[in-house]
């Protein structure tokens, strides 16, 4: 097993007779940010909570780092950023004391982790809340304040579990810009979300869970190339609907069965098994004369393969 970033072997775990992990491995590399994709239940949260230390495979091997955290959990955790999906805050703390005692517990001095605080507060966007108590934050406020805890002591390996859920569109943009920074320094990075689009931002890789397995790499290439839905909205007055006429015009040009042209809301939906096919497509219609307003695929890449696994799922 490779020693940087976050190798897992056949990893399982089982809860009395529910097998939450299965057949697991994955790896995430150093530089790069990692995505956990799968529905509720494909035991993404069990994962990560292994990687963490906090709960013990049955079977299987994980190396943080080169380092095995059922083994060596002091030397694992201190290489890594846990950022679970909801923050256990102490209560009596302000924002500023709770970054102050976790660089604490992790060895820092007190001036020491007063400075990373002070950084990190400022990192997070928290600095005007900086004094008031963590259990007045709101969802989103907490998830920041999470997020800064992670990074206290400065790891070289990040675990986030939801960490856009919360969030407003600014602080998802921020937190993206943030993700990319970090891993450019070097470090790993596995985030675990259900905001694929958000996903689709930030992550050079990604591993799909479903029913506790991860999912072969042939088989996601074989999702990914599967027909896709195309959005295409026309120039109408006011920003209205498609007509009929407008979804006989378009599947007229393409030579398509008006069936296969539908209409949603204030676009039409057209299927192509291929990116070349889509191109083409736009080019024909454009050249019909048809005044085209916007053309991209109905679902980004990660929710194309994650819907399409969801569909081969027994």
């Amino acid at each position: 097993m490779t020693a940087g970033g976050i190798v897992v072997q056949d990893v399982r775990r089982s809860f009395g007779s529910v097998h939450a992990v299965r057949h697991v491995s994955l790896q995430a590399h150093p530089g790069r940010v990692t995505g956990l994709v799968g529905p509720n239940g494909s035991g993404k949260t069990t994962l990560l909570l292994m990687l963490a230390s906090l709960l013990q495979p049955d079977a299987g091997e994980i190396r943080i780092g080169g380092i095995d955290p059922v083994t060596q959990p002091q030397q694992a955790r201190a290489l890594l950023g846990w950022m679970p999906d909801t923050l256990g805050a102490w209560p009596a703390l302000t924002v500023y004391e709770t970054l102050v005692v976790t660089g604490k517990l992790y060895g820092m001095t007190r001036p020491d982790a007063e400075a990373r605080a002070a950084v990190l507060l400022g990192e997070v966007d928290l600095e005007p809340l900086a004094r008031s108590a963590a259990k007045v934050l709101s969802r989103g406020q907490k998830q920041r304040l999470a997020l800064a805890r992670a990074l206290v002591h400065d790891p070289a390996v990040l675990l986030l579990d939801e960490p856009a859920s919360g969030l407003d569109p600014q602080a998802r943009v921020q937190l993206r810009v943030l993700l990319r920074r970090l891993a450019a320094q070097g470090r790993s990075i596995l985030v675990s979300s259900h905001v694929l689009s958000e996903l689709e931002e930030v992550v050079d890789d990604a591993v799909f869970m479903v029913a506790g397995e991860t999912v072969a790499a042939d088989r996601i290439a074989q999702a990914s190339h599967r027909a896709r839905s195309w959005r295409l909205r026309l120039l109408a007055p006011q920003g209205g609907t498609p007509s009929v006429d407008d979804l006989t015009r378009v599947a007229a040009v393409l030579h398509l069965d008006a069936g296969a042209v539908v209409a949603d809301r204030r676009d039409l939906l057209i299927s192509f098994s291929t990116d070349a096919q889509a191109a083409a497509a736009l080019r024909a219609i454009i050249e019909a004369g048809v005044a085209v307003l916007e053309f991209a695929p109905s679902t980004g890449d990660l929710e194309h393969t994650f819907l399409d696994l969801r569909e081969e799922r027994p």
